[in-house]
């Protein structure tokens, strides 16, 4: 539903310049991420030095294709009621290029001209939060919808990137020139973008549709700078790659590899936070890849990069493996607005660490799917994965050559799977453990983070526990196919162990071989 009140036009005198749409269509190809390849220091030296500032435009949102009905009814309210008290407000940074994309959303930030007192004196639930940056939260209809003000934003050295090469364009308003500051001190070009819903106008003053059509992530202050004054970018950088399938700006690249090792100075919350936006989004499998390309999963998931080394995948091979195959399955069944418990990414990845330290007979790891489906019904699963008669993927060297099994040897095969599993959980929990793994990898950089909390192993934890000997327990298990993805983001345990075990059993047993 469009919000009544946002039913301003344009004015004629705006000068909007068209733009080849089409070219927006084509730029959201979701497949590997690139990096582009190395420029010579001279090459980029020379490109610093002839760089110009971007020509500011201004684009109608109708014209771009989209609509203020795309907008979430709570973040209207939120800004009508500015609106209504005379203040200028917009949204700003990520969610305004999802919306150029036609893609939904993960969240909406808003900026305005009000300060952030008087936001607070708007909304009847909102709080201050932040000492550096202080932002508000507006409780609104059961969500959090984060509201900044210009004026908090511009403390400090607003622009401070720019302001010894960049000035302002002579006879720019005010309006203009706060809006053009503020965008200055974002991240990526394609996050610069600031949009008027009540004049349906989208400001870019930092070139991000020009990189938007190029499907470029290029910082906007020089990457090096960028990343120094902000290691999270690295992270952020990676994440809005792979979740686009854009290509990262050499520059950018060069910068993320020299400064990758800075990421650590991020506390182990912000860490977590971080990979899950990468891993449980939709875009894992990608992450994956860039994580590897540019030297940060040395660093962030050892056990995974150690993988990596021993089974000769290089840097910029587009070949698959177990590992990534799992993560392409659980790609397909999410999305930035349908994310599930990071339990589930972290059970995925302790399950394939077993799997690469002792390969399995496919039939072992197919009951042990089923029977985390079902909630520890062992005699079930194995019943039914003895009477698989469609073959298993050869490729992966976690697979064991398969060989016939009796009941009771399979059920007792698949107990030892799942207390391999959590060992390997705990090993992930450990940093003797991760650095007794490095020994192993000497040309890796000296990292043994470990950002995984007690309280998440708990949870994957108990996504196996399920898996004992059987004692006359009743079982439960989720029915049907369908997937409710408010429970998943939760971590509700049948709908966890449910995708777990699609997962697990097509990355091993894929439809495509069956079907042959």
């Amino acid at each position: 539903m469009a919000i009544p009140t946002l039913n301003l036009v344009c004015k004629s005198n705006l000068h909007l310049r068209p733009l080849p749409f089409q070219c927006l269509r084509k730029v959201v190809p979701r497949s590997v991420p690139s990096v582009e390849p190395e420029e010579s220091n001279r090459d980029s030296n020379r490109k610093q030095v002839n760089k110009k500032a971007p020509a500011w435009k201004k684009f109608n949102s109708k014209e771009l294709g989209f609509r203020n009905s795309m907008i979430t009814s709570p973040i209207k309210k939120v800004l009508n009621a500015l609106k209504k008290k005379g203040y200028n407000v917009y949204l700003v940074g990520g969610c305004v290029r999802d919306l150029i994309l036609m893609q939904t959303p993960k969240d909406f930030d808003i900026i305005t001209s009000a300060d952030l007192k008087e936001v607070m004196r708007t909304f009847s639930w909102c709080e201050i939060v932040g000492k550096r940056f202080p932002i508000c939260h507006v409780h609104i209809d059961g969500i959090i919808v984060e509201v900044s003000s210009f004026y908090t934003a511009t403390r400090g050295k607003p622009g401070r990137h720019f302001a010894h090469d960049i000035e302002a364009p002579k006879g720019c308003d005010k309006e203009d020139y706060l809006r053009w500051r503020n965008c200055l001190n974002r991240d990526f070009t394609i996050n610069g973008f600031m949009f008027d819903p009540f004049a349906k106008i989208v400001y870019d003053y930092v070139g991000g549709m020009e990189d938007i059509i190029k499907a470029k992530v290029r910082t906007i202050a020089p990457a090096a700078t960028s990343f120094q004054e902000d290691c999270a970018r690295i992270l952020r950088a990676i994440r809005i790659t792979a979740r686009l399938g854009f290509s990262i700006s050499s520059e950018t690249a060069r910068s993320i590899k020299n400064l990758s090792y800075s990421v650590l100075r991020l506390d182990k919350g912000r860490l977590l936070m971080e990979m899950n936006y990468m891993l449980a989004y939709g875009s894992g499998e990608a992450s994956l890849r860039l994580l590897w390309k540019l030297g940060l999963l040395d660093i962030l998931l050892p056990f995974q990069a150690l993988y990596f080394v021993r089974h000769g995948f290089r840097r910029r091979d587009k070949r698959t493996n177990m590992l990534l195959s799992f993560f392409f399955n659980l790609d397909k069944l999410l999305a930035p607005n349908r994310p599930c418990h990071s339990c589930l990414w972290v059970g995925i990845l302790a399950l394939h660490k077993s799997l690469s330290d002792e390969p399995r007979n496919p039939l072992v790891i197919a009951a042990f799917s089923l029977a985390v489906h079902n909630g520890g019904n062992l005699s079930e699963a194995v019943d039914i994965a003895r009477r698989i008669n469609k073959p298993h993927d050869i490729r992966f060297p976690e697979l064991s050559d398969p060989y016939d099994l009796k009941a009771k040897a399979l059920e007792n095969e698949v107990l030892d799977l799942a207390e391999s599993v959590k060992v390997s959980l705990l090993q992930m929990t450990s940093r003797r453990s991760v650095a007794r793994a490095m020994t192993d990898y000497p040309q890796a950089p000296h990292s043994d983070i470990v950002f995984i909390p007690l309280g998440m192993y708990l949870k994957a934890l108990s996504i196996f526990d399920c898996l004992k000997e059987s004692g006359g327990k009743k079982f439960s298990s989720k029915k049907g196919r369908k997937i409710d993805y408010k429970s998943l983001a939760r971590g509700d345990l049948l709908e966890t162990r449910h995708l777990f075990a699609r997962i697990v059993f097509d990355t091993v047993y894929p439809q495509s071989l069956g079907q042959s």
